[in-house]
Parts: C-alpha cells; structure tokens; sequence
C-alpha cells in the first residue's frame, strides 16, 4: 500500500496546486491538469498494469458509456436547480467552476477532456486506487476510502460545489466500479463524455 499513498499524496499535491486560490494564478489550469492526468496514469501504470487487462471495447460498453453519461448529467441538472433554491453562493460557485474555461478553446478542451484528462482520472482513482485498497481492505471498504479521498482532494479549492460534485461522481463512479469491475471500459467512456458534456457541450446554466 506504500505505492498506493505515495500516488495519493502526489495527486494530492497535483490538485492542490491546480485549486487553491494561493497557487492556482500562477499555473495554467488545462497545462496542469493535463500535465497530472499524465503522471497519474503514468503512476497507475508503472505500479499496476494490469488495468489495462480490464479493457473491452464493445458496442455494449459504448452504448453504457453514454447512457451512464446522460444519466448523470442529469443528476447534476437536478442538482443544480435544487442547490440553487437551497444556498445564495451556489450559483456563484458554480460559475467560478465555468470559469476556468474561459479564454481557451472548446474543441481543444472537448480533445483534452475526452481523451485525456476523463480517462486518466478512472484509471487511476478507480482502476488503481480503488482497486488496490479494494484489495486490501475489502470491495466496500475500499470503494469508501477511495471515493472520500477523491472528494477531499478537491478542498483546497475551497469551492464547496465542487467539492459536491467530486463526491457524487466518486459516489457514481466508485459505486459502479464497486458492482461491475468487467465494465470498466464503460465506466471509463462515461467519465470522458459526462466532463465534456458538462463542461462544454452542454453546460448546466
């Protein structure tokens, strides 16, 4: 497990370089979080190959993918609207979170998004992280552990939506990882198409 932290403590540093209001305007955001979704993936893959083993690329996974995507867009579109009427600083936070788009382009961002930075972040907090304290610590456990550190990173942004949204997509993710490991590859393109869709192609307003 030593492997394990140590890549927990380096994506810790990695997301608090790119969220914390004191380090974040010095850093280009989409150089950093690519920049980390490689080393990640780079981590996860020097430390336990065999994800890739758990790879199939079907129709069947294709066709979850997306519905899996859908479906959690619009959890957040609900989520949205209820937040709202619930908290004043909702809205706002939210907007800080589009924000950080601002400025680049959409498709390099749509590229970004779905071939990179989406399946780096499922491979390495589910297929990696997850998997291993899974291993450890037992199927439950392990799901737990993983999906509160996934959630936790997000603070030093000091954004409480986000930190939300971290934790229902661990939860979302986490939990389906937790049930059905052989549809990693589904769980991996949904992750890649929710952050696009959300982020850029249909972003909730």
């Amino acid at each position: 497990m030593k492997r394990v932290w140590f890549s927990v403590v380096v994506a810790v540093v990695l997301w608090g370089l790119m969220f914390s209001p004191l380090t974040a305007p010095h850093f280009d955001f989409w150089m950093t979080m690519s920049g980390s979704a490689l080393i990640l993936t780079s981590l996860a893959t020097l430390f336990a190959p065999a994800w890739w083993e758990r790879l199939r690329f079907t129709r069947e996974h294709l066709i979850l993918g997306v519905a899996i995507a859908v479906a959690l867009w619009c959890v957040f579109w609900m989520g949205d609207k209820v937040s709202q009427w619930l908290f004043a600083f909702a809205r706002p936070e939210v907007d800080a979170i589009y924000g950080i788009k601002e400025g680049s382009s959409p498709w390099v961002l749509s590229l970004l998004l779905l071939c990179l930075i989406g399946p780096a972040e499922e491979i390495f907090w589910r297929g990696y992280v997850q998997e291993r304290m899974s291993k450890r610590w037992g199927a439950n456990r392990g799901f737990l552990v993983a999906t509160a550190i996934y959630a936790l990173v997000h603070l030093p942004s000091c954004n409480f939506m986000l930190v939300m949204a971290a934790l229902v997509c661990g939860i979302a993710w986490g939990g389906l990882y937790r049930l059905f490991p052989e549809r990693f590859t589904a769980i991996i393109l949904s992750h890649a198409l929710w952050d696009a869709a959300v982020f850029i192609w249909f972003p909730i307003m």
